[in-house]
């Protein structure tokens, strides 16, 4: 298995070799932020629902430990400043997103300029030798990894990305709920 290692980062191009770290360390960071804002937003999440059913139960105030309780202290309450905390929330909730969309939509790109350079190095390759088509088939299949990393790495970056905004989407309309039954108690 090494040996198999070692045979390929000794057939591919440099580039290729280069295109397979950046999309590593992109599937890396992916997964970091993918597991740390999921984990962070479910907790959020689970805060705000409990908050939301002590309103609906009766209580004629915020809990102290919903997000909404930062806005309430101020002044009194308005739906412009309900609107207010629910935009800020939803700013705090997107974190993140923005970068999965973009390692969604670039990492293909990435993969497929590594291939292109790893077989115009093939085909350089075999206009100095001898070239039959077992270099050729190696050389094409070797370069098709990063095509297929990039693509590997999208499909996560994107997956990620969609189920971080529908948490986010999610977190947004419980702090919207909660603003309105305030406004509903008080007015």
């Amino acid at each position: 298995m090494f040996q198999t290692f070692v045979d390929f980062y000794d057939k591919s191009h440099p580039v290729t070799l280069a295109v397979l770290l950046v999309l590593s360390f992109y599937f890396i960071a992916v997964n970091w932020i993918f597991f740390y804002r999921y984990f962070s937003l479910s907790q959020w999440i689970s805060t705000e629902n409990q908050s939301l059913e002590s309103l609906l139960l009766g209580s004629h105030s915020i809990p102290e430990y919903s997000y909404l309780s930062h806005f309430t202290k101020a002044s009194s309450s308005s739906k412009a400043l309900f609107d207010m905390a629910s935009y800020a929330a939803t700013k705090e909730a997107t974190k993140g997103l923005m970068f999965l969309s973009v390692v969604a939509s670039t990492t293909p790109f990435i993969g497929l300029f590594g291939t292109v350079v790893s077989i115009l190095g093939t085909f350089s390759h075999i206009g100095q030798a001898s070239g039959t088509m077992s270099i050729i088939a190696s050389g094409v299949s070797d370069a098709l990894i990063a095509t297929a990393s990039g693509i590997f790495v999208a499909i996560f970056a994107y997956t990620y990305h969609q189920i971080l905004k529908r948490k986010a989407f999610e977190l947004s309309g419980l702090i919207r709920m909660q603003g309105d039954a305030l406004l509903s108690k008080v007015g």
